[in-house]
């Protein structure tokens, strides 16, 4: 007969309630873990262990980060613990954060980093299941964990049917066929982007939110003040500072639209007439809207979105967080070097290329577009070339270009003459030196 040993362990994680149970038979087993074994010759079926409960779980009444201990009976012929399944038979949905497990036979010390929100059981069709954080590959995967692995990935796919709750953790996806409001009025119905076999993309995050009335291939939207509840997997989701700070900027943002009194921070409404106006929104910003305004803005926006405003930073109502990069310096954001490095810390760097040719050619066709080849000589740029001339810098691969002139142009025309919105098709040169930096 195998011997039993003792496992221990410590659980941490973040309470929002306190204990809440319908069933007073659960008392003492409100959140129970069961070890999964990552030993090859165990069974799926075979391989959780016996359940062990967190304990002291009813008598804590700290809201907030918690540890608490869990002991398991653990015998030896399951091996090493290579995952666990926790059930929560609370009422309220927890965060966990990490699991440790001490002195386990045969390994020692493991560790689970989990950083996962966990609901009340019923919300789940199956258990969730947490693993080591040791990879393998597919091929050396052990068995028992193989089981499980390949059942959290049905779960995190879906099955690309109904409506998704906060808490499904699926990550489906779907075409754009929700930019229009044809239920409004036909004006405002939209094609479908994505779908179809020649152009299956973009793709957007799948919802699940009913077909609109007017259309069943559209699918409806959210009222804009609800729009922040629309299905993005909870682990995904913005923490409460963050998601306070979000609510804050996005109705200082709207307060600035509807606050006619702004105009006289410029003499053109709904814009900046110098960069002075635009420091402003960081430097004490404007004055608290009147009481007329504040009261219509009471009537469309919940007060609990209200309330997340008024931060105990005691920022103005129009001031904006100061970026970074004016703090020390309100004019380092002109320079070279800063437009470059913003450039290479972007949304995406990958698009620069080095530079093969001088001046840079266009590959539109000159018959609808013109002319398009860069105007820019030699003069214009090899005083910042370090000594070297335009030829010899491209030769030693040190001169680089973002090009977006071919990619926008085509829409420029459009863009420009239908809409407030200006852009450009801009050519911007890069030159590495020699400072490492």
């Amino acid at each position: 007969m195998a011997e039993c040993n003792k496992i221990r362990g410590t659980v941490v994680l973040l309470r929002k309630n306190l204990s809440v149970l319908n069933d007073a038979s659960l008392v003492g087993k409100e959140v129970c873990l069961r070890l999964i074994s990552a030993d090859a010759a165990c069974k799926a079926n075979e391989s959780p262990g016996k359940p062990a409960y967190l304990e002291e779980w009813s008598s804590s009444k700290h809201i907030g980060e918690s540890s608490f201990k869990v002991t398991f009976d653990w015998d030896e012929k399951f091996g090493v613990p290579g995952a666990f399944v926790i059930q929560n038979n609370d009422q309220n949905e927890f965060y966990l954060k990490t699991v440790t497990f001490e002195d386990v036979p045969g390994d020692g010390r493991i560790h689970f980093v989990c950083n996962s929100w966990v609901y009340p059981m019923e919300r789940y069709k199956n258990d969730r299941v947490f693993f080591t954080n040791k990879t393998y590959l597919p091929s050396e995967t052990p068995k028992p964990l193989r089981y499980y692995r390949e059942q959290e990935l049905r779960i995190l796919r879906g099955d690309g049917k109904g409506g998704l709750q906060e808490w499904d953790r699926v990550y489906d996806y779907d075409y754009y066929n929700n930019l229009g409001n044809p239920d409004k009025d036909h004006k405002y119905a939209r094609k479908i982007l994505g779908g179809s076999v020649d152009y299956p993309y973009p793709r957007r995050a799948r919802t699940g939110l009913p077909p609109t009335e007017s259309d069943p291939d559209s699918e409806s939207r959210l009222p804009f003040l609800m729009s922040l509840n629309i299905y993005v997997p909870r682990d995904e989701r913005f923490g409460q500072l963050k998601m306070s700070d979000f609510l804050a900027y996005t109705m200082k943002s709207i307060f600035q639209y509807l606050k006619s009194s702004l105009e006289a921070i410029g003499g053109t409404p709904n814009e900046f007439d110098s960069f002075q106006d635009v420091l402003k929104l960081y430097e004490g910003g404007a004055d608290l809207p009147d009481i007329a305004l504040l009261s219509y803005i009471r009537k469309i926006i919940p007060l609990e979105l209200l309330k997340e405003i008024y931060r105990t930073d005691c920022a103005q109502f129009f001031e904006f967080p100061k970026p970074q990069v004016i703090k020390e310096n309100k004019s380092a954001w002109r320079s070279d070097e800063e437009f470059a490095r913003e450039m290479l810390a972007g949304v995406n760097p990958v698009i620069i290329r080095r530079l093969e040719e001088f001046p840079p050619a266009s590959k539109l066709d000159s018959k609808l577009y013109g002319d398009q080849n860069s105007t820019i000589t030699a003069k214009h740029i090899e005083s910042n070339l370090d000594g070297l001339t335009v030829d010899k810098a491209i030769e030693k691969n040190k001169l680089f270009i973002l090009d977006h002139h071919d990619a926008l142009m085509p829409y420029l025309r459009s863009i420009n003459t239908t809409t407030f919105t200006k852009t450009y098709a801009s050519r911007t040169i890069l030159f590495l030196k020699d400072d490492g930096l």
